[in-house]
């Protein structure tokens, strides 16, 4: 299991991503979430059971000296924003550095992730991404917008942090163990367990920006 740790403004639409994914479900009616909370996925990656635990954390500033102690141990860090709302893309560097400061340099995979697709037209969103991809270079992050309304992006997103956590944890694993490392699940489908009917076709390193 790989823990992964979801950041960003209030309503943002962090929450509303998770259940998109994890139950497939989308509600207009938002409610802030409350100090923190999580959700898990199962997967199956080159025939090796593995799960994320995606942790939802609360974008008030009220909450953040209680979301900040559940940063720790997070193998990967997702920083949010609202493509409709450019300020929001601005404070995604403070996020990111107060879950950075939770754990060890070189240890948690980046993501930077632009929500409400829906709510934008294709120029504002080509604006915004712009600005976006900059932001994710400076945080060595990897870039993705997705919709939770309309489900665009939204599993293949899931899937691409599956791969990378899957394989940083079996790297690690090799690391301690002082054995010779190997590429992971390259070309492999991710199977999304308790769900067959549903599983994914995408493949581990799949990404689109």
């Amino acid at each position: 299991m790989s823990k992964v740790v979801m950041v960003g403004d209030l309503c943002v639409g962090k929450t509303s991503l998770i259940n998109r994914f994890c139950k497939d479900v989308f509600d207009r009616d938002y409610k802030a979430t409350i100090g923190v909370d999580f959700e898990i996925e199962h997967f199956e990656i080159a025939g090796v059971p593995f799960s994320l635990q995606i942790w939802d954390t609360a974008g008030q500033e009220k909450f953040k000296c209680i979301a900040s102690a559940y940063y720790r141990g997070a193998e990967v860090i997702i920083t949010v924003f609202n493509l409709a709302d450019i300020q929001t893309l601005e404070h995604t560097k403070q996020w990111l550095e107060d879950a950075l400061r939770e754990n060890s340099p070189g240890s948690s995979a980046v993501f930077l992730v632009g929500t409400k697709k829906d709510l934008v037209s294709d120029a504002e969103c080509e604006r915004t991404e712009a600005d976006a991809v900059h932001m994710a270079n400076r945080m060595q992050a990897e870039y993705w917008s997705v919709s939770a309304k309309t489900g665009e992006h939204v599993e293949d997103f899931f899937c691409r942090v599956a791969a990378l956590a899957f394989e940083k944890s079996v790297l690690m694993e090799m690391e301690k163990g002082n054995l010779c490392t190997a590429q992971i699940g390259a070309g492999n489908l991710i199977k999304m367990e308790g769900n067959p009917s549903e599983a994914s076709n995408c493949q581990a390193g799949r990404s689109c920006c």
